[in-house]
């Protein structure tokens, strides 16, 4: 089997880890508050980033700490508002709803940084916003866009998948100024902090330390962050930018088919083709911005992002790649 194959194969696997992170999170949110279990599982993924990128900690710059304390901020209001969403919605929905992120990035640089967009780019974000109305305001009750009609989960992810658009601008420009490695530990320890600090403020916190709760942290916290991470930096040397889009764009997908294997759930036909809909406008999107990454400047792995969310999640490229705006690092679950 040629290295193509082999990472290819590895990084179909990783994707298939992300996006089942949705209904491992699910399922443990029966026995465990989820500001708390934020923090437990943020801060087992501070420690092994520790570990992981020690040498760079004696190097840390005061630019890199001030970048990497912004970034951790969104990333810390962004899991929090997923994993909440997380408890009164499905894992299927809120992987879909959570990768809207991707083509939020244009929108929110066209508005606030008077950034242009593409037609291409601008069919994936309609698609994307369509399928959105679809997944999320019901059809019996004829409510239109009233919010009222709106699930209390698909609410607080699509403010996750807001803040999740906003850490990938900012986590651009801090990886393009300081080394990614040095903003990953910075954005992660500080995300952690945050969360120990408000678990007991922001709920009333209560567990059970069941078997669901610890896989669920360890497989959060570990497996998605350490493995991923070492996996992912060796295929992407093997495989192009074009191809490993591609295969994230599988995560929503993994979303659902572990969903509805473990948890049993279903989406009715209007989610259904609102899901539909929300893949094409990513796979739209991804395929642009991949087409545009060719020989630009390095950035920082997608699965920076994935490895601290329940994925998800938050982009696409080998480790010295050129980062695009939909380098959907972090994009939690």
């Amino acid at each position: 089997m040629s290295r193509s194959v082999k990472a290819h194969i590895l990084l179909i696997l990783i994707t298939l880890i992300w996006g089942a992170n949705f209904a491992v999170i699910k399922s443990a949110l029966a026995d465990i508050s989820p500001l708390f279990f934020n923090a437990v599982r943020m801060s087992l993924a501070a420690v092994v980033l520790a570990v992981i990128f020690y040498r760079e900690l004696s190097r840390l710059t005061a630019g890199a700490v001030r970048a990497g304390c912004l970034v951790g901020f969104f990333l810390f209001i962004g899991n929090e508002l997923q994993t909440s969403g997380l408890k009164y919605t499905t894992p299927s929905k809120s992987a879909f709803l959570t990768g809207v992120s991707v083509v939020l990035v244009p929108v929110l640089l066209a508005v606030f940084w008077r950034r242009g967009i593409n037609r291409l780019t601008s069919v994936g974000v309609v698609l994307a916003f369509v399928g959105l109305y679809l997944l999320t305001v019901p059809a019996s009750t004829g409510a239109g866009l009233s919010l009222r009609s709106m699930n209390h989960g698909d609410l607080l992810t699509l403010g996750a998948a807001v803040v999740f658009a906003l850490h990938i601008i900012f986590i651009e420009h801090a990886t393009q100024n300081h080394r990614w490695q040095q903003i990953t530990v910075v954005q992660v320890g500080v995300t952690a902090l945050l969360m120990i600090l408000t678990a007991s403020i922001g709920e009333k916190v209560s567990v059970v330390w069941s078997s669901r709760v610890l896989w669920g942290i360890g497989i959060t916290g570990f497996l998605s962050l350490a493995l991923a991470f070492a996996i992912q930096a060796w295929a992407q040397q093997f495989t192009p930018a074009t191809h490993t889009a591609l295969i994230f764009t599988l995560e929503p997908v993994f979303a659902w088919l572990t969903s509805f294997i473990f948890l049993g759930e279903r989406l009715g036909g209007r989610s259904g083709l609102g899901a539909a809909c929300i893949l094409a406008g990513l796979l739209i999107s991804e395929e642009k911005a991949s087409a545009e990454s060719r020989g630009s400047l390095p950035i920082t792995p997608r699965c920076l992002r994935n490895m601290v969310r329940s994925s998800p999640s938050a982009s696409h490229s080998r480790s010295e790649q050129a980062f695009s705006p939909s380098d959907t690092c972090f994009k939690a679950a």
